[in-house]
């Protein structure tokens, strides 16, 4: 059997290549240190989209209500000292709100009608464009001061620029916790302060984004149904994308899904299902 040139040419590449030694692997990555940098005057702005779905089952009654809300929020840089300490202020620009539900049908509202807004929302159109929440927070974005300027809701996630971040550096597979205390109440149940705890872990850091995955465990027994569907709301998961050179964070996606049995007699359930998305919007330097 004659052997052609080409395949001659082919015996000899495979026979090379296994006698190449074997290519190392790639050298580990450096460990990095998450740190905030803001400086004053810095204007952050943030596109936030939020759905949820409460479903309510009391005997034969079942309630559905869901809510969309699409709004622009802004940080604005005050100040920031020696220490790399800054102080933020949030306002929230534009907003529009749909509710549906079951038994009412769908109301929806933006700020950017001329129309009086819908009952329920007359408060909404003050609370736009004027400083709503000032925060005073160091490098690793533990808060040091919280002014609330306006009365606001509590924020079932926190907020998207002071995620807590760790001393230490990091790398693919660092954890680090944070203690948190929310306090709960409900006619008739009282009021309980209810320990939980935020674990965060770096699932990848590629082209200096690092990101990091969080949930959250509750650490306080809840033993009364009333006090636990309050906590539905605040109780999350998600995904965050912090830009390390920038010195600050992208990016957050959150879920939850969570079921309370007996919150209002033994045949009675709520669930709360929702999703949070909030971005940068990246401004032309």
């Amino acid at each position: 059997m004659t052997v052609s040139r080409q395949h001659r040419w082919a015996l000899r590449l495979a026979l090379a290549c296994m006698l190449l030694p074997a290519p190392r692997a790639s050298r580990a990555e450096e460990p990095v240190q998450l740190e905030y940098r803001f400086h004053a005057g810095d204007r952050i702005d943030m596109e936030v989209r939020h759905r949820a779905l409460t479903e309510t089952t009391i005997g034969s009654t079942r309630q559905a209500t869901e809510t969309a809300t699409d709004s622009r929020k802004t940080w604005q840089v005050v100040a920031v000292d020696d220490d790399g300490r800054a102080t933020l202020e949030q306002s929230v620009d534009e907003v529009r709100m749909t509710s549906r539900t079951s038994d009412r049908g769908e109301i929806t509202w933006s700020s950017s009608d001329s129309s009086a807004p819908p009952p329920g929302y007359e408060n909404v159109r003050q609370s736009l464009g004027v400083p709503l929440t000032r925060l005073v927070i160091d490098r690793a974005g533990r808060i040091l001061e919280r002014h609330d300027l306006r009365p606001v809701p509590p924020a079932n996630t926190g907020d998207l620029v002071v995620v807590p971040l760790p001393d230490d550096p990091i790398m693919v597979g660092s954890t680090w916790t944070v203690p948190d205390e929310l306090v709960v109440e409900a006619p008739h149940a009282g009021r309980k302060a209810v320990r939980t705890r935020l674990r965060y872990q770096v699932e990848a850091i590629e082209d200096r984004i690092a990101t990091i995955s969080v949930d959250t465990t509750v650490l306080t027994p809840v033993d009364d149904p009333r006090l636990e569907a309050r906590l539905l709301e605040r109780i999350w998961d998600g995904t965050i994308r912090f830009d390390i050179d920038r010195g600050r964070v992208s990016s957050r996606s959150t879920t939850t899904d969570r079921r309370v049995v007996g919150f209002e007699g033994p045949q009675s359930s709520i669930r709360y299902k929702a999703s949070l998305e909030e971005h940068v919007i990246e401004r032309p330097e």
